[in-house]
């Protein structure tokens, strides 16, 4: 039990303050709280697999292309935002357009996003050093770690649907839409960094 507690505490602490639980809360301020909350914890039950799957050999993985890749990703998200935000007519018609349609859509975008901001993260990494330190107790690495993620997530998805009753659809979109263009250029400028130190 001092494991899974210990295991526990240490990714949860390490993903509260990370890009993707500020992914998620976005994703939850335009969306269904369930499809979204869905979607990341089907990419964090993957990525914890992978993490536990591999040990610390993943630790080893250049994150390069994959922070490129997120990057693109987030860029193109904030487009289309600032995208719909242009099209309203007006705030009503923002509010009725501004959240992407379906369970699958919602859950769809925010696996993908997730599940590709999280590729060498701090919590997949230490996952995966965990992983390799107790052999013999991968399971309880793996249910300490994924319920960690998944309670992060429960709390960004409650936060991000509060904010989404707080804020008007037209400033939620284009707050959103900034942080989404902010974190894509940060991902892109890490990924030039590293190209350039090899």
């Amino acid at each position: 039990m001092s494991l899974f507690f210990s295991t526990f505490s240490l990714i949860f602490l390490a993903e509260l303050p990370d890009k993707t639980a500020l992914a998620t809360l976005l994703l939850a301020s335009k969306g269904e709280k369930l499809s979204v909350f869905s979607g990341v914890a089907v990419a964090f039950l993957i990525q914890c697999v992978i993490a536990v799957g591999v040990g610390s050999w993943i630790g080893k993985l250049s994150p390069m292309w994959v922070k490129a890749a997120t990057g693109i990703l987030f860029l193109a998200f904030a487009f289309l935002s600032f995208r719909k935000i242009s099209e309203a007519d007006s705030e009503d018609s923002t509010s009725a357009s501004g959240a992407e349609t379906g369970f699958m859509a919602q859950a769809t975008k925010a696996f993908v996003v997730v599940f590709l901001a999280e590729w060498g993260d701090l919590t997949q990494l230490s996952t995966a050093s965990l992983a390799a330190r107790y052999p013999d107790e991968l399971m309880i690495v793996f249910s300490a770690s994924l319920m960690a993620l998944w309670s992060v997530t429960a709390i960004a998805v409650v936060l991000g649907q509060r904010l989404g009753q707080w804020i008007s659809p037209k400033r939620l979109l284009a707050g959103s839409a900034t942080l989404f263009g902010l974190m894509g250029a940060w991902f892109l400028i890490e990924a030039a960094l590293q190209i350039r130190i090899r």
